[in-house]
């Protein structure tokens, strides 16, 4: 897609910090990171989403995530590290091209995780039966 920013890092017209490539995937700086070493890993070939992308891209671009895993535990020393996708605009995503964010993390770097809150009695064998119903 001609006006899809990570479509124009991948042809290479504009610029990003690279870190991992290989035939189906491309690995790069997030340029706002939440710790140094924020990468994100997208498929060359253009899907919006986790919805859009072909089965097999979406199985590159998780193999390529946990590749770049192992970099910055060993090259950054992480302690570990958030792999996470952000998947139409209620779920946070601005950039419209598959992508998934390997962020590493330290002891005490202040990056919060969210807090869960607990189903009522009953309401999770609900919610069980109505998602696994979704493909009935």
């Amino acid at each position: 897609m001609p006006e899809c920013i990570f479509c124009k890092i991948v042809a290479g017209t504009i610029p990003a910090e690279r870190v991992y490539e290989d035939e189906k995937t491309l690995a790069f700086l997030d340029i706002t990171p939440v710790n140094p070493g924020h990468t994100l890993v997208i498929p060359k070939k253009h899907a919006a989403d986790v919805f859009e992308i072909e089965e097999d891209e979406w199985k590159a671009v998780m193999h390529a995530a946990r590749t770049v895993a192992h970099m910055l535990e060993k090259s950054l020393g992480a302690h570990g590290v958030n792999v996470t996708t952000n998947n139409r605009p209620a779920a946070g995503q601005i950039v419209f091209h598959s992508h998934v964010h390997v962020i590493p993390r330290f002891d005490g770097d202040g990056f919060q995780n969210w807090k869960g809150t607990p189903y009522v009695q009953g309401e999770a064998q609900k919610m069980a039966e109505k998602i696994r119903n979704a493909n009935a």
